[in-house]
Order: C-alpha cells, then structure tokens, then sequence
C-alpha cells in the first residue's frame, strides 16, 4: 500500500518546515485558515493529480477557521493530505480537521509552551546567571528540536491517515457523525473563549441594592447566552444571507464602540 503513495519522505519533510507558514495571514475572522491553505496547497497540487475541480475544493474546505499548535500541526497537515489523496468524503475530512484542532491545540500548549520550554528556559537562566554559556546553549538545542519534531509529526500524520483508510471507509458514516459531532462541540468551546459580552447596566430596587443585568439575570438563566446567541446570528447573516465576512466584523466594530459608548456594554 505505501508503494501507491503520491507522497514521498522527501514530500513530507517540506511539508513539515512549510508548517512554519501557519500563521502567515493570521486574522480574525479565519484564524490560521490562509497560512494552512498556503502550506498544504503544493501537496494538495500532487495529491489531486493537477485536477483543478478537486483542487479548488479543497481549497475551499481549507481556508476555512482553524487555530491550533504550530508545532503539532503538521501530524493533522499530514492526516488530512492521506485522506484527500484517497478521496474521502469531503464531510469526512472537515470533521476530522474540525475536531482534532482544537485538542492538538491544547496538547501541544500545554506540553511545549507551558510545561518544556519554560522548564527548560527556567535551568538554561539559572546556569547563564552564572556566567557559563551552557544557558543559551541548552536552550538553543531544546528549541531546534522541538522545531524539527514537526517532521516527526508530519510523518506520523501521514502514515496513520494511509492505515487508517479502510477503517475509516468501512466506517466513514459513523466517523464522520463522531467527528462533526466532537468539532461542534469543539466549536461551541471556541464561542465561550473567543466571544465576550457583558452587560454593565444595573436595577436599582431600593437604597443602595441594586441588580446586575449580567450577573444576576443573564447568567442565572444562561451563562455566555448573549456571545452564544449573537455568534448564531453572525452565523445568520453569513450562512443564510450570504452577508460578507468583513461587513459583519466592521458591524461588530461598530456597534461595540457605539454601546460601551452608551453605557451598556
């Protein structure tokens, strides 16, 4: 099966420093989108035989939002490539993208930027304070290796995506399911951390007491209702009136600038 592969060793080593493109366009409305796309998109090129039909749609599929490690991203750069170059049912591979994402972002986080690197950034100080040049040099190695163990994750990506094929064919309704099921619930996350509105006005009942619109009514029935409600009306206007993306966000723009200005956000 490795024999039919489009995708060589050499294939996958590019596609792991391409990784670095990640967050070339950054921005708020796609996220990583954009710099996800520009580094799958020679692969997607070979995998899809120049078929400028399939291409096209996989772009569309990838530009989509995504945020997660820069540094394990490749292991999912590497999934999605093996599952395009079978083609899999396109709801296939965007619930997969979706759902893995999020906890990928939240493994890599946790291990390399809040657990190694500081450990490591803490004993590499401690030895520089004392004048020996083992600090930096401690450091310095720690990092490249973190940084090349994007190939390390681009190829287990990759190879897992190719054994993992016909389990995922014989089960592709039931996974798919799974997987769209877990991004959303992903993705409701995101709304919770991403999105915050708050209401500042306050009932005056009698005296000095008074009660807060947020905290006291809007979070008893619902805590993050209003980020929750106002994230499906975006979503409205985006998906059911095909309102531009940039619209939207200047809209945002505006009315919070106009409410806090009145008191009420």
């Amino acid at each position: 099966m490795e024999s039919n592969n489009k995708l060589t060793k050499k294939d996958l080593r590019k596609l792991a420093f391409r990784s670095v493109l990640l967050q070339a366009s950054f921005n708020y409305e796609r996220m990583q989108g954009g710099g996800w796309t520009c580094a799958l998109l020679p692969f997607l090129k070979k995998v899809h035989n120049g078929d400028k039909e399939k291409i096209s749609q996989s772009m569309k599929d990838n530009l989509e939002f995504i945020n997660t490690n820069p540094t394990l991203v490749g292991f999912l750069m590497g999934l999605v490539l093996s599952l395009e170059e079978n083609s899999e049912d396109r709801s296939l591979i965007k619930g997969l993208k979706v759902a893995l994402f999020g906890p990928l972002a939240g493994i890599g986080d946790a291990l390399l930027w809040f657990t190694l690197l500081p450990i490591v950034a803490g004993i590499s100080a401690s030895f520089a304070s004392e004048g020996s040049i083992l600090g930096p040099i401690i450091f310095f190695v720690v990092y490249v290796g973190v940084f090349l163990s994007r190939i390390i994750w681009t190829s287990a990506g990759y190879n897992l995506g190719v054994k993992a094929i016909t389990v995922l064919k014989d089960n592709s309704k039931a996974i798919s399911k799974a997987a769209t099921t877990l991004g959303v619930t992903v993705i409701g996350g995101l709304i919770a951390s991403y999105v915050h509105i708050q209401l500042l006005p306050k009932i005056t009942i009698s005296g000095d007491h008074a009660i807060s619109l947020q905290t006291d009514f809007v979070d008893k029935v619902l805590p993050n209702l209003l980020p929750l409600c106002y994230t499906l009306l975006m979503f409205y206007f985006l998906k059911k009136k095909n309102v531009n993306p940039t619209i939207l966000i200047l809209i945002t723009f505006v009315a919070a600038i106009l409410l806090s200005l009145l008191g009420v956000l």
